[in-house]
């Protein structure tokens, strides 16, 4: 029999499929592990993942057994499936292909594979709550087969039209099909189109939905402090370990899904909140990973997260020059994403991570030619991460971004908290 690792990799031959029935008829095979358990469902464009990590650190405080499942990984598989912040053992991982893979009878997708994988590990962990991240879209997703004790979906802009459809409207639609019958949703979601759709969703399902900016407001005050006044509930002097202003948004979006919780009997204290906000962990999200010259890396990989990214860069960073490395998938709106970028660059290091997906660098340098004059071309991305720090001085900073998987090369080269035992 092909090795269970090798097995789960090949499945990335077989696609995208936006459709429920394989991977239910699966889980049913299984007897339909993700019913074992409470859940959280994420959807939205950005911040589904820091969204999830803040849920699971204030979960985890509680202490409570918190199974968190999120997609894609940096450099290791097993990053996607963690109970209380710790990845699923490499053997455990194996054994659970193979029981998986016991139960196949037609054509499954990587995906949903990979959620049938989360769904029965969580079982078999007896988690009290899962956290389950989206994967694309939502109301065809394979994730969107659990019953959620609150659906989230963080915000929505264009991204994957292929499959979502070619304008806003369309996208909320499917994004907002995790909007459960009698469910509860909570959104930073903006524009009239898009809000007017999830409006109409919640309407037709008898569905309570919260919006950020009426129903949930957040006060800033400055290096990660904040105050949120939410729903029923009030904070004042909070502080979040993630940088970024945008993350202030994703924490407000968990103290609503926790809000929530509550008000279904879930006992979560001040405390956990406190706490869990204040020594949240979040890979790969302006994360800071060296410092003369610093090296930021970041994940976004659309241009509503690089907006996000940029207005990021202007206020919580200092540096006399910014160099960016940038790499990206061939079907991102990799020209909306540098036409927003480069105004802010002083130099940019074209790459390509080693994905299948990547963009060659050679279209990468016809778009950002339009919009700079001071662009090199590495196609390695551990060399153009060299080079860039060649260029940069002590007082400049160095910015990778474009694709998680570009960021998961850039830390993998820098040795950085490389997982023991690296699996896929």
């Amino acid at each position: 029999m092909q090795n269970p690792l090798s097995y789960l990799e090949g499945l990335k031959q077989k696609g995208i499929n936006l459709g429920l029935g394989p991977i239910s008829r699966l889980l049913a095979r299984l007897d339909n592990p993700q019913n074992g358990y409470k859940t959280i469902l994420i959807g939205g464009t950005n911040g589904k993942g820091s969204t999830a990590a803040i849920l699971s650190s204030i979960l985890i405080k509680e202490g409570m057994n918190v199974g968190i499942y999120t997609s894609p990984h940096l450099r290791d598989f097993r990053e996607r499936i963690r109970v209380n912040d710790h990845m699923i053992p490499g053997d455990t991982l194996c054994t659970l292909i193979d029981k998986v893979r016991d139960e196949i009878r037609e054509e499954v997708t990587y995906f949903e594979f990979s959620t049938a994988l989360a769904f029965l590990y969580f079982s078999m962990c007896k988690v009290d709550m899962a956290i389950v991240e989206v994967g694309m879209g939502g109301r065809l997703d394979a994730t969107n087969l659990v019953s959620p004790e609150v659906s989230i979906i963080t915000n929505i802009s264009m991204e994957h039209q292929k499959y979502l459809g070619n304008d806003l409207k369309s996208i909320a639609t499917e994004k907002g099909g995790i909007i459960k019958r009698k469910g509860v949703c909570v959104t930073a979601a903006r524009g009239r189109k898009v809000l007017n759709t999830l409006e109409e969703i919640s309407l037709q399902r008898g569905a309570a939905i919260y919006r950020t900016g009426r129903d949930i407001r957040v006060r800033r005050s400055g290096r990660g402090y904040f105050s949120y006044y939410g729903i029923n509930k009030r904070y004042s002097g909070l502080k979040l370990s993630l940088a970024g202003r945008h993350q202030i948004e994703n924490a407000a979006l968990a103290l609503a899904a926790i809000e929530v919780l509550t008000a279904k009997g879930v006992s979560i204290s001040d405390t956990s909140v406190v706490e869990g906000l204040r020594d949240v962990r979040w890979e790969g999200r302006l994360e800071l990973v060296s410092r003369n010259p610093g090296i930021v890396v970041d994940g976004a990989h659309n241009p509503a997260g690089i907006s996000s990214l940029c207005s990021s860069l202007l206020t919580d960073f200092s540096y006399r020059r910014l160099i960016v490395v940038f790499g990206v998938l061939r079907d991102k709106d990799y020209g909306g994403m540098l036409k927003k970028l480069l105004p802010l660059v002083d130099k940019i290091v074209l790459t390509k991570p080693k994905v299948e997906r990547a963009a060659c660098t050679e279209d990468l340098l016809s778009v950002a030619s339009l919009h700079h004059g001071n662009i090199e071309v590495v196609d390695d991305a551990a060399e153009a991460l060299d080079r860039a720090r060649f260029i940069a001085g002590a007082d400049d900073l160095v910015c990778v971004t474009g694709s998680l998987y570009l960021v998961g090369e850039i830390k993998e080269h820098l040795c950085l908290g490389l997982p023991e035992n690296r699996f896929l």
